[in-house]
């Protein structure tokens, strides 16, 4: 009898805990969400408070990517000095404080000193809740991977909203403007911090001989065509954020409105998709999923520039094949690394990262060289036939996405080690 309620006892306090793990990982991927895209509403305001060029703005988004890149490189380590859950509540912690110092604000350095440590925050709080959810999503992994990120998804969509909104609210001191905006929403990253001092977090377990190390993923073909697969498939992600609005208006001279509406109909898609094809990548495999799901995002957009106009809807449904490779390949590399899977993170994400800013660059440079090569063909010609080159490149990019998804896909078959 004794022995039955102890045994009890224990299972409610193991679900509890299980509980509490999922509030820190769906709440911290909402409000990831949220840090990442009020940026949009708030940027035109900072420059005008600020009296910012366009030259002090870039240098101000280059620092996001900078100090998410830092922060990148030694977030594994650091899970592995202190432990994964006294990381997610520094990185929670620092993206408070990043509000309070946005608020305070004086200065460019001293806004540009915030948005670093902010940016820091974003890139241990990726690396980490991918950690997490690697240890804590054993079971049923592409499911639970892809429901976690549809958090993301969920408060990308409403951040801009929201930003906006909250701006022109009216409190004792006047309106609350985009420095009370960052501290109202930066602060919400104190509510997951709760259930994480509550919480019990599952740590690492391996043998020393058995782990992973660096040296080891560089020699790693496989290890590569993982970073190749997710720098493809989250560049061409990205980029649509990026490009489509500016695309619809200069290609197709549609109003700020509708071109802003097919960018929220894109991200439906793509939040949906993350909701309702999970289930799919578990049932027939990571690797093929993944290379079904980025062939037909990149058939998509190349569809819907050859159509035209009539098929700009096009460009919205592609999302829902961009959107379930980046958990998938989470849960890819959780499966493939169960050993090592802080460094294997560590390491596909750092040079995702590095892609995605060498991407962006690459997209924006190779959009002007097209507008100049045409440039004699009338008014407008060169810029849309440029506008339309570097639409064509992003979906070239899920294109080889799938493409390289199809080579890992025949190597992991000839030694009998599909995931």
């Amino acid at each position: 009898m004794h022995n039955s309620m102890h045994k009890s006892n224990t299972r409610t306090r193991l679900r509890l805990n299980d509980i509490l793990l999922l509030f820190v990982v769906f709440g911290g991927f909402l409000i990831f969400g949220f840090s990442e895209n009020i940026k949009g509403p708030a940027i035109p305001r900072m420059q005008a408070d600020f009296s910012l060029d366009e030259g002090q703005l870039g240098m101000l988004l280059a620092l996001n990517s900078l100090g998410y890149l830092a922060a990148c490189t030694f977030t594994s380590a650091l899970s592995k000095r202190i432990g994964i859950k006294w990381t997610g509540i520094t990185a929670f912690a620092s993206m408070t404080i990043a509000g309070v110092l946005m608020y305070a604000a004086q200065g460019y350095g001293f806004l540009s000193a915030s948005y670093f440590l902010m940016y820091i925050g974003n890139g241990m709080l990726e690396i980490g809740l991918a950690i997490m959810a690697a240890r804590i999503f054993t079971k049923n992994t592409g499911t639970m991977m892809n429901l976690a990120h549809f958090f993301y998804g969920l408060s990308s969509i409403v951040a801009p909203l929201i930003a906006a909104s909250m701006m022109g609210w009216h409190g004792p001191g006047g309106e609350l403007g985009w420095r009370g905006m960052y501290l109202i929403m930066l602060s919400l990253a104190i509510l997951p911090i709760i259930p994480s001092l509550w919480g019990k977090f599952p740590e690492e377990m391996h043998e020393p001989s058995e782990h992973i190390s660096y040296r080891k993923l560089i020699r790693d073909p496989i290890a590569w065509l993982i970073v190749f697969i997710l720098s493809f498939g989250v560049v061409s992600e990205l980029a649509v954020g990026s490009w489509l609005v500016n695309f619809l208006e200069k290609a197709y001279g549609w109003s700020m409105s509708d071109a802003s509406g097919m960018l929220s109909a894109f991200f439906l898609f793509f939040t949906l998709a993350r909701l309702f094809l999970g289930p799919v990548t578990d049932r027939i495999g990571y690797t093929l999923s993944v290379m079904i799901f980025a062939a037909f995002s990149g058939i998509c957009s190349l569809a819907a520039i050859a159509i035209g106009e009539k098929g700009a809807i096009l460009f919205a449904i592609a999302g829902a094949g961009i959107a379930p490779i980046y958990p998938t390949i989470m849960a890819m590399i959780a499966k493939r690394y169960p050993k090592g899977t802080d460094t294997a993170i560590t390491f596909t994400v750092t040079l995702m990262g590095i892609a995605s800013v060498v991407g962006n660059l690459f997209i924006g440079y190779m959009i002007d060289f097209v507008h100049s090569l045409f440039q004699g063909r009338g008014a407008n010609e060169g810029q849309i036939l440029g506008l339309q080159a570097g639409y064509e490149f992003i979906a070239l990019l899920a294109l080889l996405c799938s493409a390289c998804c199809l080579i890992l896909y025949m190597v992991l078959r000839k030694r009998g080690e599909v995931i």
